[in-house]
């Protein structure tokens, strides 16, 4: 059995990282603690304990535990499982860890669905995937979704010393191991867990005399999977700064934030991270940028590194030289807060589709104005509900295609 298995945490106070839910007092923990366990879908990157919290759930209920992998389950698997409701051996119900639950077909959950609802089974999905993308909706209505993130080398360090500490006692001696080299491990192995303590015992398998050196981790470590640079910034601190670089019209600052991205392997959150700049950031000062960046992305996607740099390099160049507009996301954000705080209001009778109206209608017809049927396609009449019918969400920047169409659109409406 691998190390990270053997090391394997039993309990929720030897987990490292996802502390925004299972910290005492947060959401999951509350659930596990309390030993009522709801349908939940674990959604995280590999190696950073959604298997391991399923584990320690299955030991805290009486439940029948049974596991299932997406990748190899089959129908049969499925209702071989179901066959045991009812009977003695599941007397408590039974509690499925299924893994990879996205490579499930849409059958496959189906046959999940009906047990899941009326409680036979209780259902612990993980994925690496978006759920709310590979998951059906049925299932997906049926489950809490919990979101694992990424565990950063710090919180990796204490999992490391341990990782040295066992293999040390099975190994009956103890390792010389410096700070400097547990450090290089956990940056190194970009917050997934597993693969530090596997790095652990590889390091601790070529060791001779008991010391590891700093030698002996790079080479085992080598650029396995560095979302983070040795300096210590996060993954997310790496786009962050990618990101603001860009909105900050500082190509150099982006192309070295990109550089660091390429290193790491990460050409996923990168143009990710493109896409949502060009949008957010550009917008509609230039709204072209958003279809060459998406065209930019496709190539490098399509031909993947070392040459996915091309593209991407242009991309980032186009963003950071392009005029900046962020008045379509302030306007999103504008409209969300009204309708997240109720205030929306009935339809415009003139907006509602075409119907009957009753005899206790107050206004009969609908009274719609066709704007194409009038001068510049354009008429005056209210559109937004009562309540809110002078809300304003959208500002024009003060960019040149911005300016072009507020002067339109003051040209149409008769204003100078």
């Amino acid at each position: 059995m691998p190390l990270a298995d053997r090391i394997r945490p039993q309990t929720l106070d030897e987990m490292v990282g996802q502390s925004h839910i299972l910290a005492k007092g947060k959401p999951l923990y509350n659930i596990i603690t309390g030993g009522k366990i709801p349908n939940m879908i674990f959604y995280g990157t590999s190696g950073v304990g959604k298997t391991t919290v399923a584990n320690i759930i299955a030991k805290q209920t009486s439940m029948s535990l049974y596991r299932l992998n997406g990748t190899q389950a089959s129908t049969s698997d499925i209702k071989d499982i179901v066959a045991n409701l009812g009977t003695f051996s599941a007397a408590n119900g039974i509690l499925l860890f299924l893994d990879e639950i996205q490579y499930l077909n849409k059958r496959q959950q189906q046959t999940l669905l009906e047990y899941i609802e009326n409680g036979d089974i209780t259902l612990i999905a993980s994925t690496t995937e978006n759920p709310y993308f590979y998951v059906y909706n049925a299932v997906l209505s049926r489950c809490t979704v919990f979101e694992f993130k990424p565990v950063t080398p710090k919180e990796t360090i204490p999992a490391i010393k341990r990782a040295f500490k066992l293999v040390g006692e099975e190994l009956g001696r103890e390792f010389t191991v410096s700070d400097e080299v547990v450090e290089h491990i956990s940056y190194g192995c970009g917050g997934d867990v597993r693969k530090a303590v596997n790095t652990v015992e590889l390091c601790a398998m070529s060791s001779t005399d008991g010391v590891v050196s700093m030698e002996t981790a790079q080479l085992l470590t080598q650029k396995s999977s560095m979302s983070y640079d040795r300096d210590g910034d996060k993954h997310y601190d790496i786009l962050s700064a990618f990101q603001k670089s860009i909105r900050g019209s500082d190509e150099n600052a982006a192309l070295h934030y990109m550089a660091r991205l390429i290193a790491a392997g990460d050409i996923t959150s990168l143009c990710r991270r493109l896409l949502v700049t060009a949008s957010e950031d550009i917008g509609l000062a230039y709204p072209l940028a958003v279809p060459i960046v998406k065209a930019c992305v496709d190539s490098a996607l399509q031909l993947g590194l070392p040459e996915a740099k091309i593209p991407l390099a242009e991309a980032v160049i186009l963003l950071c030289t392009s005029p900046k507009s962020n008045s379509a996301n302030m306007a999103i954000i504008a409209a969300l807060d009204d309708v997240e705080k109720g205030n929306t209001g009935d339809f415009p009778r003139h907006l509602q589709n075409v119907h009957y109206d009753g005899e206790g209608a107050a206004v009969k017809g609908q009274h719609y104005l066709y704007p194409h049927n009038f001068p510049n396609h354009y008429v005056e009449q209210q559109y937004l509900p009562d309540e809110i019918k002078n809300r304003v969400y959208y500002e024009f920047g003060d960019n040149k295609l911005e300016q072009q169409a507020k002067a339109y659109r003051d040209h149409i409406k008769g204003k100078k």
